[in-house]
């Protein structure tokens, strides 16, 4: 049976050693909250209170259940306060020295029983342990911030870590609302592993100029659902605490270079723009702590009308393609109030094509977002085709083609040919590169990607992307298009993956890498992500959804432009996909989708 634990101290009140205290007075537990100074401790004490208070004026906790949870908190300064508690948990910042002293402290003071945790997001677990007696009785336990919101505590075991420890600790978690996770010591554990190879990835994308850092985060917030962009959520946690994450990852975890700091990072750290808790980081804010961002010298000062300008007139839209992709491109022009020609191979495919885009609008009339008469309006704008020779008059051209680079090639050649001189040609591809396509043609200024995202009606985000040759006036009549589509588009360059992909794929065969370790589970690593992140999906799921074939495509396009050995596709990835499990589509991929 799993040890009951009555009283727990935490060591370091600030922002998460105050959630840690709160986390366990909540659940009933007397807690011992310990700083090493009077001034320390009063803030901490404040931190407490501020929260609970929140908490009650948002009616999520009752006055009588404040006073009971803060009469459960016994505060104290100095290390003696511990000496009978059951367990110890510290978050004074992370530095390995520091820890290893206050262990060896901690050694000397507590009872011989007590279970000594760390609340570490990276560093070694087993560096911290050996510098105590008891090291079989020392356990990694990483709560994420906001302590009491967040549902997923990793806990760390060594390799010397007892047995119970772990089961006692795994209990405790249950007993506090939270999902555990029990993994080995390794450099970031599930969550900061994954996450931070990513922002780091988005560090590399501002400092090469490659995208701005609005139309960074907007695309990972409006592609992927997450509940923040990658450079916004980098100044919450503190350009400084992400430098050392990351350091400590890539001299404890093999040198990966996902997880060597981009050297912008190391500049702005220097430079002490640290995020929100400095008020300057990625972006500034109003003062130190705020979370009010405020315009500065690196905000876009263009408006509205001069990123338009020089963009030419877009009556007439010519898509080309029969796919699911390509019927919700025709779909959101029509409603958008653009005559359509919609172009497939074939009456049998193009029929295939109005039938579905009737039942999609039949379906917004049927759930009441679109009225009739809107609908029938948006049907008669397009025109339908079989032959590529209808788009002589047309203002734009949207290919959604399959992904053949020389099926591709030779659609835009015949286009070239076809349509008239100052039309825009817009791919759709995901994962080739645009300029390619542009080649040829004899118009590659007038050549820009427009990738959407599925499903192409209701996703908010375009990435209009531009080659070395395109013309400032073909991604102006891009961004034109996407506004009157109603869709937020962002610019970037012509490179393997634009910035979703990019940024998406890479941590999603960082993942799929951890579980070919053994290191995880499917489950606990989605569970890391979903609950310690925010993410709105776990890695696996995702992948199942996306298809395995595709995730595998696309990561091979990165790797063979990144060149980094980092980047290469995880051989269970490749294994998955030669034996046919591709994701929900083909019934098996990470999970059994098969119908029971």
């Amino acid at each position: 049976m799993a040890r009951e634990f009555t009283s727990v101290g935490v060591v370091g009140l600030g922002t998460m050693g105050a959630g840690i205290v709160e986390v366990f007075a909540r659940n009933g537990v007397d807690v011992v909250a310990v700083e090493i100074a009077e001034d320390a401790l009063e803030r901490g004490r404040a931190t407490l209170t501020r929260s609970t208070d929140r908490a009650v004026a948002k009616g999520k906790l009752a006055p009588a259940d404040r006073d009971a949870l803060l009469g459960r908190v016994n505060f104290a300064v100095g290390l003696a306060a511990l000496d009978s508690v059951d367990l110890v948990i510290e978050a004074v910042p992370e530095r390995l020295d520091l820890k290893r002293r206050l262990f060896a402290d901690l050694d000397r003071v507590c009872k011989p029983e007590a279970i000594l945790a760390t609340n570490t997001s990276s560093l070694s677990v087993t560096e911290i342990a050996v510098a105590t007696n008891r090291p079989d009785q020392v356990i990694g336990v990483h709560f994420f911030n906001p302590a009491p919101v967040m549902k997923l505590v990793e806990v760390v075991r060594t390799v010397v870590t007892a047995p119970e420890v772990v089961a006692d600790v795994e209990a405790l978690c249950a007993r506090l609302g939270k999902v555990g996770v029990t993994i080995g010591d390794r450099a970031g554990f599930i969550a900061n592993h994954l996450l931070f190879g990513y922002l780091n990835q988005a560090i590399g994308m501002v400092e090469a100029h490659y995208a701005t850092r609005e139309d960074i985060d907007a695309a990972m917030k409006l592609g992927c659902g997450l509940p923040m962009g990658p450079l916004a959520l980098l100044d919450l946690i503190g350009l400084d605490t992400a430098y050392e994450i990351l350091d400590t990852m890539y001299r404890r975890g093999g040198r990966d270079r996902r997880h060597a700091p981009v050297p912008l990072l190391r500049q702005m750290v220097t430079a002490g723009l640290l995020g929100r808790k400095s008020g300057r980081g990625f972006y500034t804010y109003e003062r130190p702590g705020s979370p009010v961002v405020v315009p500065d010298e690196r905000t876009p000062v263009a408006t509205d009308a001069a990123l338009l300008d020089g963009a030419r007139t877009v009556a007439t839209v010519g898509v080309v393609g029969g796919g699911t992709m390509a019927t919700g491109i025709v779909e959101a022009l029509a409603r958008a109030g653009y005559r359509v020609v919609s172009v497939t191979r074939g009456e049998e495919r193009s029929a295939r094509v109005r039938a579905a885009l009737t039942t999609s609008l039949d379906e917004d009339v049927t759930r009441e977002r679109l009225d009739r008469a809107d609908r029938d309006a948006a049907l008669a704008r397009v025109t339908w085709s079989v032959t590529v020779d209808d788009l002589a008059d047309v203002d734009l051209v949207v290919e959604a083609v399959v992904e053949d680079l020389n099926v591709k090639k030779a659609l835009f050649a015949s286009l070239d040919g076809i349509c008239k001189p100052g039309v825009v040609l817009a791919t759709t591809t995901s994962s080739l590169p645009v300029v390619g396509l542009a080649m040829a043609t004899g118009r590659p200024a007038d050549v820009v990607g427009l990738h959407f995202f599925h499903p192409a009606p209701v996703t908010a985000l375009v990435e209009v992307v531009r080659t070395i040759r395109t013309s400032p006036e073909a991604v102006a009549t891009a961004r034109a298009v996407a506004a009157k589509l109603d869709k937020t588009a962002v610019v970037c360059g012509d490179r393997a993956g634009f910035i979703v992909n990019a940024l998406l794929f890479p941590y999603l065969n960082d993942a799929v890498k951890m579980l070919e370790a053994n290191y995880s589970t499917v489950d606990d690593i989605d569970h890391a992500m979903k609950l310690g992140c925010g993410y709105p999906t776990g890695p696996f799921a995702l992948l199942d959804e996306v298809g395995l074939d595709v995730a595998l495509t696309i990561q091979r396009e990165v790797h063979r432009e990144l060149r980094e050995p980092g980047a290469a596709p995880a051989p269970l990835l490749e294994h998955l996909v030669t034996v046919g499990h591709l994701g929900r589509s083909s019934g098996r991929g990470f999970r059994d989708h098969s119908p029971r």
